[in-house]
């Protein structure tokens, strides 16, 4: 293994952490308060989710390529469908917390949190296919650096999140929800028009 191999996959990590750390960034922006633990148990579950992904595209190209071409069409509104629906509940929360001022806005629940790692993590499937050529110890080590460098990149995005949100609480998750439609857009014009 050369030095441009981990080069390379800490720059693949970088760039795959973006979406996740948009998310990471809203999730801040919507509990200020947020306790370490959480911080952690966020940035991890992204950081799984950016490592799996490209194995498994790897693993579908080794094995079931034909079946994951009739699925990578669909990739793109997978993604959309779930970012938005996320989205479209946060900002139907701050809707909601703004009539019932009484009632905290929802918190995010871990079935919301798997939900946002798999849509953002999503994409990042045919990464497979640019390490195709690895072998199994090559393709492990990459997704292993993926995920090292999507967790420092989320532990930013949470800690930034939380610095704004408590400087905006009335808008943040507002702003969170819109974030979130906004990469699911992103994603799908990606996916679908390049």
């Amino acid at each position: 293994m050369s030095l441009s191999f981990f080069l390379n996959s800490l720059l693949l990590g970088v760039g795959l952490a973006m979406d996740a750390f948009s998310v990471s960034l809203a999730n801040g922006l919507a509990e200020p308060q947020m306790h370490r633990s959480r911080r952690l148990a966020i940035a991890g579950t992204f950081a799984l989710f950016q490592a799996a992904m490209p194995l498994l595209g790897w693993f579908c190209v080794h094995t079931a390529v034909q079946y994951f071409q009739a699925v990578q069409p669909f990739i793109p509104w997978a993604a959309l469908i779930l970012l938005c629906f996320i989205g479209g509940k946060m900002l139907w929360e701050a809707r909601k917390s703004k009539t019932e001022d009484d009632e905290p806005a929802a918190a995010l629940t871990t079935g919301v949190l798997l939900v946002q790692g798999v849509a953002t993590s999503i994409d990042a499937l045919s990464v497979g296919f640019t390490i195709a050529d690895y072998g199994t110890g090559m393709a492990v080590l990459c997704a292993a650096l993926i995920a090292a460098v999507t967790f420092v990149i989320c532990l930013v995005g949470v800690h930034l999140g939380r610095k704004f949100g408590t400087r905006f609480a009335g808008k943040a998750e507002i702003l969170g929800g819109l974030i979130l439609i906004g990469i699911g857009l992103e994603i799908w014009v990606k996916g679908v028009f390049f």
